[in-house]
C-alpha cells in the first residue's frame, strides 16, 4: 500500500463505496445519487434548488436530470420559493420521505459497520486527513493557479 499515491487510494475506495451503494439501490429501480438528494433535501422546510448542488457536490446538468427524475417517480415536488419569486423549493412528497428513511438507513449501515471495524482514533485521523485535503483543495494550495496559466 506504500508504493500507492494518495488519490488512486481516495478515487478507488470513493468507487468501491460508489458500487456499493449503487448496488443497494438498483434493488430498489434507484441510484445512489438519488438517494443523495433525498438525504440533502430538508424533509420538514424543502430546500432551494440553487442550493442542492453545492450541497450535493453536483454539476446542474447531472442534478437538474435528477431532480427530473425523483419528480417524475414521485419522490418530490417543486414549489415556487415565496421569499424569492425567481427560485423554486424541492420538497418531498410522503412516497419521497419514505426513501429517505431507507437512504437513511442504508448511510447509517455502513457507518456503523466501519465504526466496528476501525478504532476510534483511527477514524479521527481519517476526518482530520479529509479535513486538510479539502482545505488545500478549496485554497488552491496545491496547484498555484499563476504557474499553469498557459502562455
Amino acid at each position: 500500500m506504500k508504493d500507492k499515491t494518495i488519490d488512486y487510494v481516495l478515487r478507488t475506495t470513493w468507487l468501491a463505496v460508489n458500487k456499493m451503494y449503487n448496488e443497494e439501490a438498483s434493488k430498489f429501480d434507484t441510484t445512489m445519487a438519488t438517494g443523495f438528494a433525498l438525504l440533502s433535501i430538508d424533509p420538514e422546510k424543502g430546500t432551494p434548488s440553487t442550493s442542492l448542488g453545492p450541497k450535493m457536490g453536483m454539476e446542474a446538468t447531472s442534478l437538474s436530470r435528477t431532480l427530473k427524475m425523483m419528480e417524475e417517480k414521485g419522490l418530490i415536488i417543486r414549489k415556487p420559493n415565496p421569499e424569492d419569486g425567481r427560485g423554486v423549493l424541492i420538497f418531498l412528497t410522503e412516497f419521497g420521505k419514505e426513501k429517505r428513511e431507507y437512504s437513511r438507513e442504508r448511510v447509517l449501515t455502513f457507518n456503523n459497520a466501519i465504526r466496528q471495524n476501525v478504532s476510534e482514533d483511527k477514524l479521527n485521523h481519517f476526518y482530520e486527513v479529509a479535513e486538510v485535503i479539502n482545505n488545500m483543495i478549496s485554497n488552491k494550495k496545491i496547484y498555484n493557479q499563476k504557474e499553469h496559466i498557459l502562455k
